[in-house]
C-alpha cells in the first residue's frame, strides 16, 4: 500500500499550485507526447475519491478525467446508485499524461506519477476510494492479485487527515464492462452494480 502519510515535494502546495506544478510535468517520457495534463476533477476536499488508469484521447483533448465513453458508463455507475459524479466525487487517474495508443502506463510512469498522487490524495481528504482497474489496483494498494480476485473486497489505510480509517474498494473499469454486455447474475457489470451499492452505503454510514 502506498504510504497516504508520505511527505511530498508538494506538501506545502495548496490545490491551485499543486495543479499548476502537474500542468508542467516532465518526469517521464509521458509529457511529450500530451496534450493537456489531466490532473483531476472534482470538489476539493470531497468524501469520495475515484482512481482509474490513465487519460485516453477525449480526456487528452479536454484535459479532464472520463470523459469519453468509459466516462459515460462511470455515470450511469454512480447515478444507479445516487452518486452525482460533479458534486460528489472526486476523480483521478495513476498517470496525469495519456500514454501512447492508450496502453496500460509503464511501471516507471506510475512511479514518477506517485508522489503527485500521494499529495492528491491528502489534498482531496477522502473517507471513501475506488480503484477501477489494475493499474490503480498496483499503484495504490500495491497488489499483484487480479482485478477479479479482489474486487468487491475492502481494504483500510490508516491516514493523518481523520482518525477514522480511508475504506478502499477495487472495481472493474468502466472499459472492461463496455467489452462485457452480460448484465446476468454474477457477470463483470452485475457485479460492479452491487459494489456501486457498497459504495452508496459506506458513505452513508462513514460520511454522516
Amino acid at each position: 500500500m502506498i504510504p497516504f502519510n508520505d511527505v511530498t515535494p508538494y506538501n506545502d502546495m495548496p490545490y491551485t499550485q499543486f495543479v499548476e506544478t502537474c500542468q508542467s510535468c516532465t518526469k517521464c517520457a509521458l509529457h511529450s507526447g500530451r496534450t493537456n495534463v489531466v490532473v483531476g476533477h472534482g470538489p476539493v476536499p470531497c468524501n469520495l475519491m475515484i482512481i482509474g488508469e490513465a487519460p485516453g484521447e477525449q480526456e487528452d483533448l479536454q484535459g479532464l478525467p472520463f470523459i469519453g465513453k468509459s466516462g459515460q458508463m462511470l455515470t450511469k455507475i454512480l447515478e444507479s446508485v445516487g452518486i452525482n459524479r460533479e458534486t460528489d466525487a472526486y476523480i483521478a487517474n495513476t498517470v496525469k499524461c495519456r500514454p501512447p495508443q492508450n496502453r496500460t502506463p509503464l511501471a516507471a510512469e506510475m512511479d514518477a506519477c506517485k508522489p503527485y498522487l500521494i499529495r492528491q490524495i491528502q489534498l482531496v481528504q477522502p473517507k471513501v476510494m475506488i480503484l477501477l482497474g489494475s493499474p490503480a489496483l498496483k499503484t495504490i494498494l500495491e497488489e499483484m492479485t487480479a482485478i477479479s480476485q479482489v474486487r468487491g473486497k475492502w481494504y483500510q489505510a490508516s491516514v493523518n487527515y481523520m482518525e477514522a480509517p480511508l475504506y478502499i474498494i477495487p472495481m472493474f473499469h468502466p472499459s472492461y464492462l463496455l467489452r462485457n454486455h452480460s448484465k446476468e447474475k454474477g457477470s463483470p457489470k452485475w457485479l460492479t452494480w452491487q459494489d456501486a451499492q457498497e459504495v452508496k452505503q459506506a458513505l452513508e454510514f462513514y460520511c454522516i
